[in-house]
């Protein structure tokens, strides 16, 4: 797999590094290892001054991945706290690098947080061709080395991050971690990871694609759009949800509403994540993992089959189980709506076993 050493804001020209910056309650189903539990001394509160700086990293093609950093303790953008993984955090589909403010408020008082945009999806490229698992690992990859969160330490061993993932950016941190070996220390997979969408759904990619149309009075106008988003949860609604949202969507002259994401980027994207078979890659995956569910029981009843699934094979591949979170009754959003355990959650992967 190639190096990306060098990332580029988007707008200036600073050097930093090595990189070159231009312009409901949560029940834990099985017991993890003392380096993933997860309590309330590893969730600081908010950050809520706080502002990310984009940033690109060019890949072959030429092809650019844009990732928002958050920076760490001591505003910290050159590499990670000593001894500390950073957190490279993959958005769902649809959703963009913004989704994960909520958790990179908290985490970036502990460590170096950076997400980044799917391909696609966000402010990064949308090539016509090439979504599959091997491109969109190595887009995290290049994020990951962009930001400086794979520049090697004084400790003498490798640099090392922890991915988390959520939906279908779940699936891509998992195809990440296991292109990274040695270099991941932990992954969580936020509400994604564990299912065989393929074999739960039992519909085909373009089926699938048809249910996620909006309904035409949510595109009518950005008010609308807006106040659809904010009524899922008032409570949770604030302007980094606001601005996850306005990046979902593209405003017309007419003041109507498009998708952000191109149907192509979205179909190749819902390929792939059809093609994801966790039963397969996670046993590969030689690291500390969470899985962090959040729905109804109907909807965990629904996994355990799957879930057995995956901790049998992991069992078989000599692996450690996964640990799971459930979170009965939240919604699909966990880093919007369960901030602070999905916070604590990851870093505890960052903490050494």
């Amino acid at each position: 797999m190639a190096s990306y050493p060098r990332a580029v804001e988007a707008g200036g020209s600073r050097s930093l590094g090595r990189a070159a910056e231009p312009g409901g309650g949560s029940e834990l189903d099985l017991a993890p290892g003392p380096d993933l539990a997860p309590g309330p001394d590893l969730a600081p509160g908010p950050d809520l001054a706080a502002e990310p700086r984009g940033f690109v990293v060019e890949l072959p093609g030429p092809f650019r991945i844009h990732f928002l950093d958050w920076g760490g303790p001591g505003e910290s953008r050159s590499g990670v706290p000593s001894g500390r993984p950073g957190l490279l955090l993959i958005h769902g589909l649809r959703g963009s690098a913004w989704e994960w403010a909520p958790v990179a408020r908290r985490a970036r008082l502990a460590t170096r947080v950076v997400a980044m945009d799917l391909r696609g999806h966000g402010l990064s490229d949308a090539p016509t061709g090439a979504y599959g698992p091997e491109q969109l690992a190595e887009d995290a990859v290049a994020a990951a080395e962009g930001a400086g969160l794979l520049q090697a330490g004084g400790s003498g061993g490798p640099a090392r991050v922890v991915l988390a993932g959520h939906g279908f950016g779940a699936c891509v941190a998992a195809w990440a971690a296991a292109a990274l070996g040695e270099r991941c220390a932990g992954l969580a997979l936020v509400d994604g990871g564990v299912d065989d969408v393929a074999a739960a759904t039992g519909e085909q990619p373009e089926e699938f694609l048809r249910g996620l149309d909006e309904p035409p009075e949510v595109l009518a106008s950005m008010a609308a759009y807006l106040a659809d988003r904010r009524d899922f949860d008032p409570a949770t609604w604030d302007a980094d949800q606001e601005r996850a949202a306005r990046a979902t969507v593209v405003e017309t002259a007419a003041g109507r509403l498009l998708p952000a994401v191109r149907p192509h980027a979205l179909a190749a994207s819902v390929r792939a994540m059809f093609a994801y078979r966790p039963a397969e890659v996670l046993p590969a995956i030689d690291v500390p993992t969470v899985a962090l569910l959040a729905g109804s029981e109907a909807d965990a009843a629904g996994r355990s089959e799957m879930l057995a699934e995956v901790q049998a094979a992991r069992r078989a591949a000599g692996r450690r189980p996964l640990a799971v979170m459930r979170f009965p009754g939240a919604g699909h959003s966990l880093a919007r709506y369960r901030s602070a355990e999905v916070t604590a959650a990851l870093l505890g992967l960052t903490l050494p076993a």
